[in-house]
């Protein structure tokens, strides 16, 4: 992918300066309880500081995607309270919402639309002028290798394609916070690592990143600081040394298996009983 310049200092049409010292994300006693009955969040607390590359990790159902729901404005929490950079994400969301991009793990995009229709829509619906809007596509393109691909439709693109797509369309109003939902998902070794280097990229550049994924090296490799979430809670937080050294094993990823109550899959002891 191409080189491309990233200002995290601006976002979308305006989007208000952020708070001396406020975190990134600051979540307080989160609570999500829907009509059945079911938390999906009991009391979250969890604080992202800016520049931060951090790591949420957790089995299916721990309540990761309900988390990012919440932040983005997909979901009503039922207490507690979020803020991006100091503003209220959820009773004065507008400011808030400008500070993020949001690349999903679905790839919901419009299958009638061109690439570059995409991006362009994306930034009208941040703001952005129509000039603006027409030198970040072109820019975004250029840094995902889309440029080739810019007047076809989304539904011909293949699947590490769109997975770019999706993360270009996250970072076309310039988010200072980005959250990124398993964005490698499904896509071969080659992007995967191409993904990486470039939100390495762009959080050395200020970006500030929070990341869900399943792959345990992924975490390991890319975030500063790692929390585990299960069954709605926060159980665990921190660098994956000290998350290995609280739970007593060698890896984040034996950790990780004895959170989610399968420590017979680690890999020392698989290799222990193998002949």
């Amino acid at each position: 992918m191409g080189k491309m310049q990233f200002d995290p200092d601006i976002a979308g049409n305006g989007c208000a300066p952020a708070s001396p010292n406020a975190p990134a994300l600051d979540v307080a006693d989160l609570v999500k309880r829907y009509p059945t009955g079911t938390e999906a969040l009991k009391s979250v607390s969890l604080a992202i500081q800016p520049g931060e590359f951090f790591g949420l990790l957790g089995p299916n159902g721990a309540g990761k995607s309900t988390l990012i729901h919440c932040a983005t404005g997909l979901a009503q929490p039922t207490s507690g309270s979020i803020e991006v950079f100091g503003h209220d994400a959820i009773d004065h969301y507008g400011h808030a919402r400008l500070a993020v991009g949001l690349a999903p793990q679905d790839l919901n995009l419009d299958w009638f639309l061109t690439l570059e229709e995409t991006l362009d829509f994306h930034g009208g619906y941040f703001g952005m002028r129509k000039r603006d809007r027409r030198e970040r596509t072109k820019e975004l393109l250029d840094a995902f290798s889309l440029t080739e691909k810019r007047e076809e439709r989304t539904r011909t693109l293949s699947g590490g394609m769109k997975r770019r797509l999706i993360l270009a369309r996250a970072l076309m109003h310039r988010p200072r916070l980005l959250i990124l939902d398993e964005p490698t998902a499904g896509v071969d070794v080659e992007l995967r690592l191409e993904l990486w280097q470039y939100v390495q990229r762009i959080n050395e550049e200020g970006t500030t990143i929070l990341l869900t994924t399943h792959y345990l090296e992924e975490a390991e490799q890319l975030c500063d600081r790692i929390a585990f979430i299960n069954d709605g809670e926060i159980v665990a937080r921190g660098t994956p040394d000290e998350l290995a050294s609280e739970y007593d094993v060698g890896s984040l990823e034996d950790a990780y298996l004895k959170l989610v109550g399968r420590s017979e899959l680690s890999r020392a002891k698989v290799e222990a009983v193998l002949p």
